[in-house]
């Protein structure tokens, strides 16, 4: 039923498509016209200056006047139903599923901020979530809603679209050689077993045995041959002028973005004595592997309803997991996965499975995973394929509920990955040590302290180690002690420390003019942690002027101090100039408690190593900075 429905929807676009460019349909070419709006992408580049956010092409007077007309009550209204809750509004969180309300919409800031799935941010970026738009596409489509102008500028974005229409004019060219009979891309299709119906599903194409297949398309479709050398499709020749296409003989899967746009492709041989095996397009100004996934755009909504994305390797493997029912499953570009990948998934859902090979390799792909996507935040777990299958060949020898059934049934990751540690060998003592090095480094990735508390208790038992040895070991990767083998990990803030800086910080968004008291050089003692980011912004900005603006702030932190941003302007609780004060002041003197206390304990290390005239003078210093009675004295305890 699902495939019938994304093939329904596959139809109606091209239907809309032959509706608005019926020339265009009729000569195969692919769209320029149909592409020209979409390239915003292009027109607006996002840069980092400085920790503030600029953009390129749309100007941001435009963009802050979009901001400063759209209420952002009536735009979440449309898909949320939202009810008053003092001076926000909350609703059931259109990203995740939940029964309680817990998606917080603020009017006042114009933000929102679900403290379920942790989505938050501002109109454009409620918009991009909701319908899947580039931020300059959110900033056009609200312009147009509102009667806003906003200036073009051409150049760049014809020169994207160009690239665009030269994808979808090979992605067209490639279909149409897989629909003549007797084409030994079919034959290859019907041998794996893949029917008309997932042929059209996944667009699946076949690049012919030809040199110039692509070239003449091209041409024929009036598309400059050096905007397909760009993308990838084709190849210069070595000698003289002219070009030659990148992919022959081979079956072709279109890779696309999140709005169904052709970026790029990937092809498998057909013959086996043709290298590579598979061939993907190179990188290009609208192709990143170490971001994108084949498969990404029909799995987006499946993945917001299952609140869950499973992750495979090859173009194969996806179609497999789609004939088995499962919707909710993307693929890697030829790639491993990146940090790219990782936010791309963290997005979306919290949790992940990998099915990756049953080979060494696969499982070695897989503890590599985890290195990039626990650091994002993300919950693993690992379906395990039997020894030298994929999951096309498993789905094969086993049926499609047997597939369901492996990928629903996944354990944790690390779990597989202590499992896999103990099938290596834990007999001798230097293979104990082997195996819990090895976890250390997945262990110190892991946020929270319980669950990192039982796993090193469950490492600790499958391998015959004493428990203190193996949280020994992990505090020992946490601190760096080991420079060649150290994992960077966030800095740990107690939870009474965590709530003493929040306050802060949202005494900072209310009364921002209360910013010069703050002890910033002291509040570098605390680390490198999200909320302390977000404070020496608050600070810099309040510096500059008296009104903050929320969106110019975002711009400039890291995923998690934004994230905790949207929180603190979505908590409905007023806070007067006054007691603001006393919180900063508070903080102030808890901030000074640490830095003494750092400065003791830097004099008694020196201590150990120094000579007894040294160590006199240490302990002389050590009673001079010993904290005063009423820096020691207790915080205030009032707004706690």
């Amino acid at each position: 039923m699902r495939e019938g429905r994304n093939l329904e929807r596959a139809q109606a676009s091209r239907v809309l498509r032959q509706a608005e460019h019926p020339q265009e349909e009729k000569s195969g070419c692919g769209s320029k016209a149909r592409h020209q709006e979409a390239e915003a992408d292009g027109a607006v580049e996002l840069k980092q200056d400085r920790g503030r956010r600029r953009l390129g092409r749309i100007p941001e007077d435009t963009i802050q006047q979009v901001r400063d007309r759209v209420d952002i009550v009536d735009l979440v209204g449309r898909f949320v139903n939202l009810k008053q809750a003092g001076r926000n509004h909350k609703g059931l969180c259109p990203f995740h599923n939940e029964k309680t309300p817990s998606f917080v919409v603020t009017p006042d800031r114009g933000t929102f901020k679900c403290f379920g799935c942790g989505e938050g941010g501002n109109v454009f970026g409620f918009l991009m979530q909701i319908e899947n738009l580039s931020f300059p596409e959110a900033v056009r489509t609200l312009a147009a809603q509102h009667g806003i102008e906003v200036p073009e500028t051409g150049g760049d974005r014809e020169n994207l679209a160009l690239l665009y229409d030269a994808n979808q004019a090979a992605h067209d060219f490639y279909r149409r050689q897989l629909a003549v009979p007797g084409n030994p891309g079919a034959r290859y299709l019907e041998a794996r077993g893949i029917d008309a119906e997932t042929i059209e599903r996944f667009e699946i194409g076949f690049a012919p045995d030809r040199w110039d297949g692509v070239v003449q398309e091209l041409r024929r479709c009036k598309i400059p041959v050096e905007q397909g050398e760009r993308v990838g499709l084709l190849l210069p020749q070595r000698t003289g002028d002219g070009h030659y296409d990148r992919f022959r003989n081979r079956v072709v899967f279109p890779i696309q973005d999140v709005r169904g746009r052709v970026i790029g492709f990937g092809g498998r041989a057909l013959s086996g004595d043709q290298e590579p095996k598979y061939l993907n397009s190179p990188e290009s100004p609208i192709f990143r592997k170490r971001d994108a996934f084949f498969g990404f755009p029909d799995a987006l909504e499946p993945i917001r309803r299952e609140e869950r994305a499973v992750v495979v390797e090859g173009y194969f493997d996806r179609v497999a997991l789609q004939r088995a029912g499962i919707d909710a499953a993307v693929a890697t570009c030829g790639t491993a996965l990146t940090e790219g990948h990782a936010r791309n998934l963290r997005r979306r859902t919290k949790n992940v499975v990998l099915l990756f090979d049953g080979d060494e390799a696969g499982q070695k792909a897989m503890e590599r995973s985890l290195e990039v996507l626990l650091p994002a935040g993300v919950r693993v777990h690992a379906a395990v394929l039997p020894a030298g299958e994929d999951p096309d060949d498993f789905l094969e020898k086993h049926g499609a509920s047997a597939l369901r059934q492996l990928v629903d049934a996944a354990p944790a990751a690390l779990d597989v990955c202590i499992r896999r540690a103990v099938a290596r060998g834990v007999s001798t003592p230097a293979e104990k040590a082997d195996a819990v090095a090895a976890l250390t480094r997945l262990l110190v990735l892991v946020d929270s302290d319980v669950e990192r508390g039982a796993y090193e208790q469950q490492l600790a038992l499958a391998v015959g180690a004493r428990e203190d040895d193996v949280r020994s070991a992990v505090r020992a990767q946490r601190r760096g002690d080991d420079p060649l083998d150290s994992v960077p990990v966030r800095p740990r803030i107690e939870p009474a420390e965590m709530r003493k800086l929040r306050r802060l910080a949202r005494s900072l968004l209310e009364h921002p003019q209360l910013a010069g008291g703050v002890a910033v050089e002291a509040l570098d003692r605390v680390g490198a942690h999200p909320v302390v980011e977000l404070i020496h912004c608050l600070v810099g900005s309040s510096a500059e002027k008296r009104s903050v603006s929320i969106d110019e702030i975002a711009g400039g932190l890291s995923d998690e101090a934004r994230s905790l941003l949207y929180a603190l302007v979505a908590e409905d609780l007023p806070l007067d100039e006054p007691d603001a004060e006393r919180i900063i002041r508070d903080t102030n003197r808890w901030l000074a408690h640490i830095q003494e206390a750092s400065a003791q304990r830097a004099l008694t290390d020196e201590m150990r190593n120094a000579d007894p005239a040294r160590q006199l003078e240490i302990l002389r210093a050590k009673q001079e900075n010993a904290p005063s009675r009423q820096s020691s004295d207790p915080p205030d305890q009032r707004l706690h």
